[in-house]
């Protein structure tokens, strides 16, 4: 192992967090920003929806870019422009400053997930074996810092400028010296990695061969959204909990989504990401199950607890089987980028489905019923989970795969 992929990979991590921190710092403070600019209750929806889509259009956007700019110069650029776009949704005063910063902000965070996802793959090839999931795990740090910041900042009732100013100025400078040691498709080899870029248009994936992984992401981030927009709110009304008691759940998922993913590598090793994948999906729908039955707030909170084990790997699997995939069929680095920017829209479909669904449900029907739906489309990801193991004949004549310990050990890798 190289130490140019070390350095990759510690600086790749870094973005991870840095755009955990971010996110975070900007759902989590969603009151703040309303009341600063005036933005009314009907209204507010629309902003929110807004940047999702716009971070559709930003991973669209990506996969073309891709073709011609190397990932790493697209996540060079992206990252400081999430950052900048934060800032200023905390320095504007009027409406129109708050619509151009948010709109910026979601076209550079599509653009972000994309290609931080696009070097997260091809490294992982380059190790040859799992370290997705602690990509992922520092996103979810970076996650938990963030919501404490923003914590801090309503807490001691600081405005958003001065709660957003010091986390940007620290990150920013951070994260432009960490991307210098970005890693792109060529893992590492300078040789290899031109070649590469020579060809990055070639041998894409269709959308059909792509459809059950899209159907996963869509359905993982259905639940994490019914979790962080619905938790404190189901403890309250539905379990009868404090108001204070109410803010555990999402917090606890949090905590446990950090310590599945931190783990999670070593179970994908070990045992391979079909099985990986299908016991979280399997935790997943335990966990809406408890939640949906649950006699009192304490059993709820378990039921949440479930979730946050469960939901974690789904994720970072699903970017690493379509980087799979698009190896498994000859493509080249670029097949991989536009497969992962691809599968990153139904991460913002996901998002904009989730809380609506859940809510038109439990208005309509009971929240408890509501809790089912996406603990059966969570469910439904067994009968997907075969998608995500690498296919027989890659290792010639149907026989089983090595274990990833021992593809590990091989020369490059692989």
């Amino acid at each position: 192992m190289t130490d140019v992929l070390r350095r990759g990979r510690a600086s790749l991590a870094f973005g991870f967090f840095a755009q955990g921190v971010a996110f975070a710092l900007l759902v989590t403070r969603i009151p703040a920003i309303q009341d600063r600019y005036g933005v009314s209750d009907a209204l507010l929806p629309v902003f929110l929806a807004a940047v999702p889509i716009l971070a559709g259009v930003g991973s669209v956007v990506s996969e073309r870019l891709v073709r011609r700019v190397r990932p790493s110069r697209l996540l060079r650029w992206s990252q400081p422009v999430v950052l900048l776009a934060l800032l200023g949704v905390g320095a504007g005063d009027r409406m129109a400053v708050l619509a151009v910063a948010l709109a910026v902000f979601g076209l550079a965070v599509g653009a972000l997930d994309a290609s931080m996802n696009m070097l997260g793959v091809s490294l992982q090839r380059a190790y040859g074996r799992s370290i997705m999931l602690g990509f992922h795990a520092t996103y979810s740090l970076g996650g938990i810092l963030g919501a404490s910041l923003a914590w801090a900042g309503a807490h001691w009732d600081l405005a958003l400028w001065v709660s957003y100013l010091p986390v940007v100025v620290v990150l920013l400078p951070a994260a432009l010296v960490g991307s210098r040691w970005y890693v792109d498709g060529g893992g590492g080899d300078p040789g290899k990695s031109a070649e590469q870029g020579g060809s990055r248009a070639g041998g894409g994936v269709g959308f059909k061969v792509l459809l059950p992984l899209c159907l996963v992401m869509t359905f993982a981030y259905i639940g994490d959204s019914t979790v962080s927009n619905w938790s404190a709110k189901y403890l309250q009304d539905v379990l009868g909990s404090s108001e204070q008691l109410a803010t555990v759940p999402y917090n606890v998922y949090m905590v446990t989504t950090l310590v599945g993913r931190a783990v999670g590598d070593f179970g994908v090793r070990r045992f391979g990401a079909v099985a990986v994948v299908r016991g979280g999906a399997v935790v997943a729908a335990g966990g809406f199950a408890v939640v949906a039955s649950a006699p009192g707030a304490w059993v709820g909170m378990l039921g949440f607890t479930l979730l946050g084990v469960g939901l974690c790997v789904l994720v970072p699997q699903t970017f690493a089987a379509a980087g799979r995939l698009a190896a498994e069929r000859g493509g080249g680095p670029g097949a991989s980028d536009a497969a992962v920017a691809r599968l990153n829209i139904f991460n913002y479909v996901g998002f904009l489905i989730g809380s609506p669904l859940v809510g038109a449900l439990g208005d309509a029907w009971s929240y408890r019923g509501a809790m089912l739906v996406p603990m059966v489309l969570v469910l439904v990801t067994v009968v997907y989970a075969r998608s995500f193991g690498e296919r027989p004949d890659r290792y010639g004549g149907g026989h089983e795969r090595p274990r990833t310990a021992d593809v590990g050990r091989g020369s490059n890798g692989l």
